[in-house]
C-alpha cells in the first residue's frame, strides 16, 4: 500500500520525501531533479507505543510503517508524455494514494515553473493531465464493454452505461472521485484504475510565518478541499528539514516550541496517509518486544494474524484481545485478566484499531 506525492516541479515534494523517509531524494532548484521515483518506508508516529514501551520494557519497539513514493513534479502536457509524463503517471497508477503537494509561498530564490504562485492554478494543472489520462482510459473501457451489450444481460448493459455516464463526467473537468454512484459503479470504477478516482490528501507547503499565522493561499486550498471531501495539511517543508537536521529530540522540542507547534508537521501527515490508505494498526506485547501490525480496516481476526505469518491465519483457532485503554489502566496481563477484561475472540472477529492482540494458532 503506497502514496504517491505529486505536484509540479519546485513545489517542496522531494525535500518533504526527505524529511518524511531521511532518504536522500535529490532536491534541487530546477525541474526533473527527481527522475526515478524515490521509495521511502516511513515509519508512523504513535504515542500508544511509548506507553506500552513503559509498562511491558520490551528488548525492542517496532513501529508501522507507510510508504511514501516521491513523484517527479508533472508539468503541461504530461498526459501527452511531455516532459517525463508517462512514466510519471504509470508510477502513480501504481499507488493507492494520492498526496498532493501545494505551494503557497513566494520566494524569488526558488523558480516556478509557470511562473508565479498560485496553488490553485496548480491544482488544476495536474487534475487536467490526470482527467486527460483517464478520459484514454475510460474510452477503451467504453469501446470494450460496447461489444459486451449485446448479450443482452443486466449486467454488461448497467457496465456500458455507468462508463458512459462517468466518461462524460471526467472530460467535464470533473475528477473520477466526485462521481456519484452505487457499490456496483464504484466496482466498475475499480476495474479501470483510474488516477483520478484514487483518495487524495492536500499539503499546503507555506514558509515559517504562515506556519504561525496562516496565509490568504491556506484558506482557499481548505475551501476547495471540503468541497471534494478531501483533507489538507498545513506544513513548512523547509522547517521540516531544519528540524530533522537537529541530533537531540530536547533540541527539536526546543525549536518546535518556539514555533508555537506540539509535533512537526510531517508526524500528523504520516499519520493522515495512514487513514487515506484506510490501515490501522493493532499491537503485539510481549518481553522480546512491543510492535506495531498495520492491517487494512475491516480485517478479521484470522486476517490480522496472516500478517504475522500465514501460518497463523490458516491455523487460527482464537484471539486474545485487550483494549489498550485497558492495558493502560491495569498495566499489565495477569491484571488484565483479574478484571475480566481479556476478550476471547473467534474468526468472525473484527479488528479494532489499537487492539493488543495474541493468537493461538494450530498448524
Amino acid at each position: 500500500m503506497k502514496c504517491g506525492i505529486v505536484g509540479l516541479p519546485n513545489v517542496g515534494k522531494s525535500t518533504l520525501f526527505n524529511c518524511l523517509s531521511n532518504a536522500k531524494a535529490q532536491s534541487a532548484n530546477y525541474p526533473f531533479c527527481t527522475i526515478e521515483p524515490n521509495v521511502g518506508t516511513v515509519s508512523v508516529p504513535d504515542q500508544r507505543l511509548f506507553e506500552l514501551e513503559k509498562l511491558v520494557n520490551p528488548e525492542r519497539v517496532l513501529p508501522a510503517v507507510v510508504e511514501i513514493v516521491d513523484i517527479a513534479g508533472l508539468v503541461k502536457g504530461a498526459s501527452k508524455g511531455e516532459g517525463l509524463g508517462n512514466q510519471f503517471l504509470a508510477t502513480i497508477r501504481e499507488c493507492e494514494a494520492i498526496i498532493h503537494v501545494l505551494r503557497c509561498f513566494e520566494n524569488d530564490n526558488i523558480i516556478h515553473v509557470e511562473g508565479s504562485v498560485d496553488p490553485l492554478r496548480d491544482k488544476d494543472i495536474i487534475d487536467i493531465e490526470l482527467q486527460l489520462k483517464d478520459g484514454e482510459a475510460l474510452n477503451k473501457a467504453v469501446d470494450k464493454a460496447k461489444k459486451h451489450i449485446k448479450s443482452g444481460k443486466k449486467e454488461d448493459v448497467l457496465t456500458y452505461e455507468i462508463l458512459v455516464k462517468l466518461t462524460a463526467f471526467v472530460e467535464q473537468g470533473n475528477n473520477a472521485r466526485e462521481f456519484q454512484t452505487d457499490d456496483f459503479g464504484q466496482k466498475i470504477m475499480s476495474e479501470v484504475q483510474l488516477l483520478t478516482n484514487k483518495p487524495i490528501l492536500y499539503v499546503c507547503n507555506v514558509d515559517e510565518n504562515s506556519i504561525k499565522n496562516g496565509n490568504p493561499w491556506i484558506s482557499k486550498i481548505e475551501e476547495m478541499a471540503t468541497k471534494e471531501k478531501a483533507e489538507v495539511v498545513v506544513l513548512a517543508a523547509q522547517i521540516e528539514a531544519d528540524i530533522n537536521e537537529l541530533d537531540t529530540f530536547e533540541e527539536r522540542q526546543m525549536f518546535l516550541e518556539e514555533l508555537g507547534l506540539t509535533e512537526p508537521g510531517v508526524n500528523r501527515l504520516i499519520r493522515k496517509a495512514y487513514d487515506l490508505l484506510k490501515l490501522q494498526t493493532y499491537f503485539t506485547a510481549g518481553v522480546k518486544e512491543v510492535r506495531a501490525w498495520t492491517i487494512e480496516k475491516g480485517f478479521t481476526a484470522p486476517q490480522a494474524a496472516g500478517v504475522i505469518h500465514t501460518d497463523f491465519e490458516k491455523g487460527f483457532i482464537r484471539a486474545e484481545v485487550i483494549k489498550f485503554d485497558d492495558y493502560v489502566k491495569y498495566g499489565s496481563e495477569a491484571k488484565i485478566k483479574e478484571a475480566g477484561k481479556m476478550g476471547v475472540e473467534g474468526k468472525e472477529y473484527v479488528v479494532q484499531d489499537g487492539d493488543i492482540m495474541h493468537f493461538r494458532f494450530n498448524v
